[in-house]
C-alpha cells in the first residue's frame, strides 16, 4: 500500500507535467521554459501555488494575481494521472509492468485531453511513446500470445525477448492499419475527412503497449463509446453531423485506460464462452 500510495503522489506530479504539455505543445511552444505562469496575466506561478490539486481548491479555481479563472482540467488531469497510478500499483506491485502501465496512462491522459481540446494528438506522445513501447517489450514483455501462436503456425524459430518485441509491432501494426484503411474508405465514399492520421498514430502507441488483442479491444471500445457519447452529445449540444469534428482520440484514448486496467478480465471472460 505504500508503494501505491507514493505512486499517487509521483502522479499527481506527472499529471501537473501534463497540464503544462496539454497547453503547450498544440501551440509548438516548449514545455521547459519558461516555468508555469498565469496566461492571462502572464505572472510566473510560485511553487505554492502549483501543488497538484491542493492549489486549485485553495485558489477556488482562480489565479492569486489577476483573479483570472483557471480551467478544471487541471486538477482534473492531475487526479486522473495520480488515480491511475495509484491503480496500477494496486494491480501490478512495485514492478516493472506498473512502471511500463505508468508510462503508457499518462501518455493516454495527455493524449486525451490535448485532443479534446485542440483536436490535435502530438508526434511527441504518439510516436515516441509507440517507439518507446516496442523497446520497453524487450524488457518486459507484452502480455499476449499472438505473436506466439503465429509464430508456431508459421514454424519461425522466433523464441525470447523477441516475441515481446515483435507482439509489440504486431500489436501496433494491424490495428493502425485497420483504422488508417477504415478512414481511406470513408474518404473515398463520403468525399471528406472522417479521421485524423494523428488517430492512427495513437494506435500504434496503444498496440506497441497492449498488443494485438488489447489494442482491437481498444478500438471495439473507443469506437463504441464514440458512438454513443459523441451523437448523445451532438444530439444535445444541437451541432450539425455533418461538420462537427469528434475527438475519436479522446475515446480511442480513455478506452486504452479501461482496458490497460480491465482488458485481460474482459478478454479471459470473452475467451470463457468458447
Amino acid at each position: 500500500m505504500l508503494a501505491a500510495l507514493l505512486a499517487l503522489a509521483f502522479g499527481l506530479l506527472i499529471g501537473s507535467f501534463l497540464n503544462v504539455c496539454i497547453h503547450r505543445m498544440p501551440r509548438d511552444l516548449s514545455v521547459v521554459r519558461p516555468r508555469s505562469h498565469c496566461p492571462a496575466c502572464q505572472r510566473t506561478i510560485a511553487w505554492y501555488d502549483n501543488i497538484p490539486v491542493a492549489s486549485y481548491l485553495l485558489l477556488r479555481g482562480r489565479c492569486r494575481h489577476c483573479g483570472a479563472h483557471i480551467s478544471a482540467r487541471y486538477p482534473v488531469v492531475e487526479l486522473l494521472t495520480g488515480l491511475l497510478f495509484f491503480s496500477y500499483l494496486l494491480l501490478f506491485g512495485p514492478t516493472p509492468e506498473a512502471a511500463r502501465r505508468c508510462l503508457f496512462g499518462a501518455l493516454l491522459v495527455g493524449l486525451a485531453f490535448t485532443d479534446l481540446e485542440e483536436r490535435i494528438l502530438p508526434d511527441e506522445f504518439t510516436l515516441g511513446g509507440a517507439a518507446a513501447g516496442v523497446v520497453l517489450a524487450w524488457f518486459v514483455p507484452v502480455p499476449d500470445l499472438m505473436a506466439r501462436a503465429l509464430f508456431w503456425l508459421l514454424d519461425l524459430p522466433v523464441q525470447g525477448r523477441w516475441v515481446s518485441v515483435s507482439e509489440a509491432l504486431l500489436g501496433a501494426a494491424l490495428p493502425a492499419f485497420f483504422l488508417w484503411f477504415g478512414g481511406v474508405v470513408y474518404l473515398k465514399l463520403r468525399r471528406r475527412e472522417g479521421l485524423g492520421l494523428g488517430d492512427v498514430k495513437l494506435m500504434l502507441l496503444i498496440g506497441a503497449f497492449l498488443g494485438l488483442r488489447g489494442a482491437l479491444l481498444t478500438l471495439i471500445v473507443g469506437s463504441l463509446f464514440g458512438s454513443l457519447l459523441g451523437y448523445a452529445y451532438i444530439r444535445i449540444t444541437r451541432q450539425d453531423p455533418a461538420t462537427y469534428e469528434l475527438p475519436f482520440g479522446t475515446f480511442l484514448g480513455f478506452a486504452g485506460i479501461f482496458v490497460s486496467l480491465a482488458g485481460p478480465r474482459l478478454i479471459d471472460w470473452y475467451a470463457g464462452f468458447y
